[in-house]
């Protein structure tokens, strides 16, 4: 999809976990992280204007749009990154040092 979101960006900025700005906001942390993480196939105003007066920002800082090949490249990469931190914590749990 050739929108990308950053909350993950402004989360940084503002030194909040993700726990904190869906309890702020008022969703579960489940649809936060759908949303975070680009899967979402939609975003009510109402949701986007929560995010945007907990995090103090804009909806542009938020949504951006990109083209459709760099999205692709970023989607992989994304996908190849959390693959490694699950194989990363998996190992982990398995093997507790």
């Amino acid at each position: 999809m050739p929108i990308a979101v950053d909350i993950d960006v402004m989360l940084a900025r503002r030194k909040m976990s993700v726990g904190e700005l869906a309890e702020r906001v008022g969703i579960t942390p489940a649809n936060l992280a759908v949303l975070k993480n680009g899967r979402a196939k939609a975003v009510r105003f109402a949701t986007l204007a929560a995010l945007c007066e907990v995090l103090e920002c804009q909806p542009g800082d938020l949504l951006r749009w990109e083209a459709e090949e760099a999205a692709t490249e970023e989607a992989a990469a994304e996908e190849a990154a959390t693959d490694e931190a699950t194989a990363e914590e998996e190992a982990t749990v398995a093997h507790p040092e």
